[in-house]
C-alpha cells in the first residue's frame, strides 16, 4: 500500500482487508490512513487533508506557506483548506471562502493557494505578530511581491480581516532569516527606531566580511540576534569576536542581542543599547513589549 491513502477506496477494490486497515494502519482523518510505523510529517498530513476532501480541497495557510518552501513550521500544525463547509475535525481549519483560479497552484499534485494568496490568508487569519512572522518566512523562501497581496485586499474587499491585514504588510520583510529577527526587528520599531535595512553585506576591500542581520548602513550601526549558541560555544565565541573586531575597524557599531541576555520580566537590552546617532521617535518612551518571543529561529 502507498503510504497515504482513503481506507475504503482500498478496502473496495481488495487492496487491503478491514482487518489489516484496523490492525496495520492509524486513521489521520477520517477514512485516511498511513502506516503506523510512520512519523506523521506536515506534507503527510496535508495529503491526508486532500484525501479526506475528496480531492477537491485547495491547501492553504501555514500548510501552504509549507509547501512553498517556508520553514520554521511545526509538523503538528493545523492543515488548513479552502473547500465548503465540512464538519470540524481536529487538526483541520477548513474555510469556506471566495477563490479565484489564478489565485490557485500546483505542487506536486496538490492544489495550493499561490504565495500572494497564501500570505493574504495568513496576514487575515492569524494574529498580527504570528502573521507578519510566517509572511517573512514565506517571503525568504520564495520571491513574490507584496504588490500582489495589496492587489488581493483590492479584489476581496469585503474578505474577513482586511483591516488587519492592511496594517500587517507594512511590516513584514522577507530578509528576516528566522522568527527570532522578526521579532527583534518588530521590537526596534516599537520602540520607536526607523524601520531597519535587513540582511547588510559588508564589504572589506573585495571580500565580504559579513552580512548583518539588520541595522541602518548609512550610519553603520547594526543589531544582530545571537542564539544561546554564540555564547556557550567556544569556538563560535571567537569567530565573533574576530568579526566586530574587523567590523569596528571598518566603522561599524555593533549591538548584539544574545537571547538569554532577555530578562524573565520581558524587559530587552536592545533598544536601550542602540547609539543616539539612530533617531528616535520624538517623545517615545522605551517600553518592555510583551511580544511572545518565538520558540524557533537562529
Amino acid at each position: 500500500m502507498r503510504e497515504v491513502f482513503v481506507g475504503s477506496e482500498a478496502v473496495a477494490a481488495g487492496r487491503i482487508s478491514e482487518h489489516e486497515l484496523r490492525r496495520w494502519y492509524q486513521p489521520v482523518f477520517r477514512d485516511v490512513y498511513m502506516p503506523k510505523s510512520v512519523q506523521l510529517s506536515l506534507r503527510d498530513r496535508t495529503e491526508c487533508a486532500w484525501l479526506w476532501s475528496k480531492r477537491r480541497a485547495v491547501i492553504a495557510g501555514v500548510a501552504a506557506a509549507a509547501l512553498h518552501g517556508a520553514q520554521w513550521i511545526d509538523p503538528g500544525e493545523p492543515v488548513e483548506l479552502i473547500a465548503p463547509s465540512a464538519r470540524r475535525q481536529e487538526g483541520l481549519i477548513v474555510r469556506n471562502e471566495a477563490l479565484a483560479e489564478n489565485e490557485i497552484t500546483k505542487i506536486a499534485g496538490l492544489r495550493v493557494t499561490t504565495p500572494a494568496r497564501t500570505a493574504f490568508d495568513l496576514g487575515r487569519h492569524l494574529p498580527v505578530d504570528a502573521a507578519i512572522t510566517r509572511i517573512d518566512a514565506l517571503q525568504h523562501a520564495i520571491m513574490f511581491s507584496l504588490d500582489d497581496v495589496w492587489f488581493l485586499a483590492g479584489e476581496h474587499k469585503g474578505a474577513r480581516g482586511i483591516r488587519q491585514l492592511r496594517s500587517v504588510l507594512p511590516l513584514v520583510d522577507g530578509g528576516a532569516a528566522s522568527p527570532r529577527e522578526t521579532w527583534l526587528r518588530l521590537l526596534l520599531i516599537r520602540a520607536g527606531f526607523p524601520r531597519p535595512v535587513t540582511q547588510i553585506p559588508v564589504m572589506d576591500r573585495w571580500r565580504l566580511l559579513a552580512v548583518l542581520d539588520m541595522g541602518w548602513p548609512e550610519i553603520k550601526v547594526a543589531v544582530e540576534y545571537d542564539g544561546d549558541h554564540h555564547r556557550t560555544n567556544r569556538t563560535q565565541y571567537a569567530k565573533d569576536q574576530r568579526r566586530i573586531r574587523d567590523l569596528e575597524r571598518l566603522g561599524w557599531i555593533i549591538v548584539r542581542h544574545v537571547e538569554q541576555e532577555c530578562s524573565p520580566t520581558g524587559g530587552h537590552p536592545a533598544p536601550d543599547a542602540i547609539p543616539a546617532t539612530v533617531p528616535r521617535r520624538r517623545g517615545h518612551v522605551s517600553q518592555p513589549h510583551r511580544i511572545e518571543r518565538p520558540k524557533q529561529g537562529r
